[in-house]
């Protein structure tokens, strides 16, 4: 295919992409809202009681964005992405002035440039769709890890299932590293967990970390599930050694593994065959 027209592709992924950050922003902040306001209905049925009166009911599409600090509701010219927020907001509430979070640029900045790179990097085929839907889900994954300290089931078992789909027509890998990918992923981490829990009487992860990987493990096969925990473990621990050495994070306080997770499927996306064969290559 021409530069030229890949540039192009390119250029409309990320314009698309932007946008998609932009309703990423919305699921990072809502989900997890979304989930307690569950939990909390289901512990009183339980307990057979009747639910608790919500502050107000919840889903990504309703009620209309606010400010959190003065209630002011987002006008469309106020939610056009980057846009807004470099040149008409410049970063405050237009109506309190109330400084709005820079995680909402730069959610839809990597947003449009990861989905520029996808495009680029697999062109107008099926692996490139199937690469944004994989790398949205990631990204909103990876932030709501680093909020709350979840991973919600209503993103990673689609994302599950979705890779298993894809590859129906081996589209990163065959069927059956996939099945066994996802088979692999789940049962490594939840081995990691019972060891640790069995040596130390601690939780060392949660398990939505397990079925993180067993996602990536449906999508890209079970042969990049040693590149992908190598990654993953080798960048977390460099990050945790540095927030405790900086004493800006106590020893007990737990580190999310999930944007680890993500960052590292993301890298495999891209280069697992290369790191793969170098990796080989280095012990072999």
């Amino acid at each position: 295919m021409l530069p030229e027209t890949l540039g192009g592709l390119a250029a409309v992924a990320g314009l698309l992409g932007v946008c998609v950050g932009s309703f990423l922003n919305v699921v990072i902040h809502r989900l997890p809202k979304m989930m307690e306001q569950e939990w909390h209905a289901q512990c009183a049925d339980l307990r057979g009681e009747s639910p608790p009166p919500a502050e107000a009911p919840l889903s990504l599409a309703k009620p209309r964005s606010r400010c959190p600090d003065c209630g002011h509701q987002i006008t469309a010219l106020e939610n056009i992405p980057l846009i807004s927020y470099l040149l008409i907001l410049r970063g405050k509430c237009s109506a309190c002035q109330a400084p709005i979070s820079l995680r909402y640029p730069i959610i839809e900045a990597l947003t449009g440039l990861l989905s520029a790179y996808v495009a680029w990097h697999f062109g107008p085929t099926l692996q490139g769709a199937g690469a944004l839907a994989l790398v949205w889900a990631l990204i909103a994954l990876a932030a709501i890890d680093l909020d709350t300290q979840l991973l919600p089931d209503s993103i990673t078992l689609p994302l599950l299932w979705l890779g298993l789909g894809f590859n129906l027509w081996a589209t990163y890998t065959d069927l059956s590293s996939a099945v066994v990918g996802a088979m692999l992923g789940y049962l490594a981490l939840w081995s990691v967990f019972w060891l640790f829990k069995l040596a130390t009487g601690k939780e060392g992860m949660g398990y939505g970390d397990f079925k993180l990987l067993a996602a990536l493990g449906a999508w890209l096969g079970w042969s990049m599930l040693p590149a992908i925990i190598l990654l993953s473990s080798v960048v977390g621990a460099a990050v945790g050694i540095t927030l405790i050495v900086a004493a800006r994070h106590g020893r007990n306080v737990p580190i999310p593994f999930g944007p680890y997770l993500a960052a590292a499927g993301g890298i495999a996306l891209f280069w697992g065959e290369s790191i793969t064969r170098s990796y080989l290559g280095l012990i072999g």
